[in-house]
């Protein structure tokens, strides 16, 4: 008596050579931010109590030393600005939250920095939702082969 699904050998063997043939297959829901391969992983700069000046240097050199690097995602915690305690200061205002509103444009204000990046986001909420963004860079040439 026959198996009712049997596979023949001839089939098991085109299946192997078939299968073996695609390469690394990723599940649809993969995205820059899930490979694991080292290139990739998540950089992150907190820009928690530092001014705003200090803040965009320390953005600059991220973003440059990242791309320079090979790095493809880049998360960066800006705060959401509710816990300031500074009210006469603008630039440290609660209700101004700054870096919040300020990283991203002086982000997208400056030339080198805008040719390195291929697109900004508000991060996932686990990843610090309205207080962080997400940054995605450009293959740097150096890296591909």
């Amino acid at each position: 008596m026959k198996k009712k699904n049997s596979i023949s050998p001839q089939d098991q063997k085109d299946w192997t050579d078939f299968t073996g043939k695609m390469g690394n297959i990723k599940p649809k829901e993969s995205d820059l931010l899930n490979e694991n391969i080292e290139i990739n992983k998540v950089q992150k700069l907190d820009l928690h109590g530092f001014s705003l000046i200090e803040a965009n240097k320390m953005v600059e050199d991220f973003i440059v030393k990242s791309f320079n690097n090979g790095y493809k995602k880049l998360l960066i915690v800006t705060g959401k600005g509710s816990r300031s305690k500074s009210h006469k200061n603008p630039y440290l205002s609660e209700k101004l939250s700054v870096l919040k509103y300020s990283v991203p444009e002086y982000i997208k204000n400056d030339e080198n920095l805008t040719s390195k990046i291929i697109k900004i986001s508000e991060a996932d909420i686990k990843h610090g939702g309205e207080g962080a963004i997400n940054i995605f860079l450009k293959n740097n040439n150096k890296f591909t082969k």
